[in-house]
C-alpha cells in the first residue's frame, strides 16, 4: 500500500510540509496518522522510518524521508511546485532550503500548536526576533520579485517554498506574531489555501487524548 506515514497533525510542522507535497501533486497515497509521544519518544516511527522521523513516504516502491526530500521527490509528477522561471526557481530552492536547516530559535520558541488561537508568548529572545525578521524579508523579497500574478511567494499557485513555510504560517498565527503589511498578507493567503485548511480541520478532528501537555502549556 502507498502511504504517507505522519505525526499529529496538531503538532507535526514536518509532517504538514510532506503532506502538503503529496497532496498538491496528486500522488495517490493514504494518510497513516501516528499520535506523536514527543521527545522522540514515539517508537511506531522509529520501526517504520529509515530516520525515525515523520513524515515518511511510500510511492510505487520508493521510500522517502525528510520533507523536502519528499517536496522534490513529489515534483518530478508536478514540475510545477518548482517555479519555471530559472531565476525564480534559484531562489525557491535556496529558501526552502534555508527553512529546511535553519530558523532553530523559531522552532523552539514556538512550537506548532493548531489548537493555540492568537496568543503571544510572554517574552522572546533576541535570536527568535531575528529569525521572525528574516522570515519576513524572505516572504516580503520573494513576493516582490516573482509573486506578481497572485498571493503566494512565487504566484498563484503553491510552489515548495509555500509549503517548506507553512509551518511558519501557523506558528505566526498561533502565538500573534506581528508581521510587516507585505508578510502578513501572505500569512493570511496562505491560511485561505483550501489543502492549509483541510489540514486544520483534520487536525481539530484528532482525538483530545492525543494532545501532549509540553505544547499546550507553552506561555
Amino acid at each position: 500500500m502507498d502511504r504517507l506515514v505522519i505525526g499529529t497533525r496538531r503538532y507535526s510542522s514536518w509532517s504538514l510540509r510532506g503532506w502538503l507535497a503529496v497532496r498538491a501533486a496528486g500522488l495517490d497515497v493514504q494518510d497513516e496518522v501516528i499520535a506523536l509521544q514527543g521527545a522522540g519518544q514515539t517508537s511506531e516511527i522509529h520501526a517504520l522510518s529509515s530516520n525515525g522521523l515523520v513524515p515518511f513516504l511510500e510511492h510505487q516502491g520508493a521510500q522517502i524521508w525528510e520533507s523536502l526530500a519528499i517536496c522534490d521527490y513529489c515534483a518530478e509528477f508536478a514540475p510545477a511546485l518548482w517555479p519555471e522561471n530559472r531565476i525564480a526557481r534559484a531562489m525557491a530552492r535556496s529558501i526552502s532550503a534555508e527553512m529546511h536547516a535553519g530558523f532553530r530559535a523559531l522552532r523552539q520558541a514556538l512550537p506548532m500548536n493548531l489548537g493555540r488561537e492568537r496568543r503571544p508568548r510572554n517574552t522572546m529572545s533576541d535570536e527568535v526576533a531575528a529569525d521572525i525578521a528574516r522570515v519576513d524579508r524572505i516572504w516580503t523579497e520573494a513576493r516582490e520579485r516573482f509573486g506578481a500574478g497572485g498571493d503566494l511567494l512565487f504566484g498563484a499557485e503553491m510552489t515548495i517554498p509555500d509549503i517548506m513555510f507553512a509551518p511558519v504560517v501557523s506558528r505566526f498565527t498561533s502565538y500573534a506574531i506581528a508581521l510587516s503589511p507585505a508578510a502578513e498578507a501572505y500569512r493570511l493567503a496562505m491560511l485561505s489555501q483550501p489543502l492549509m485548511q483541510e489540514w486544520a480541520r483534520l487536525a481539530a478532528a484528532e482525538p483530545e487524548a492525543w494532545h501532549l501537555e509540553r505544547y499546550e502549556t507553552v506561555v
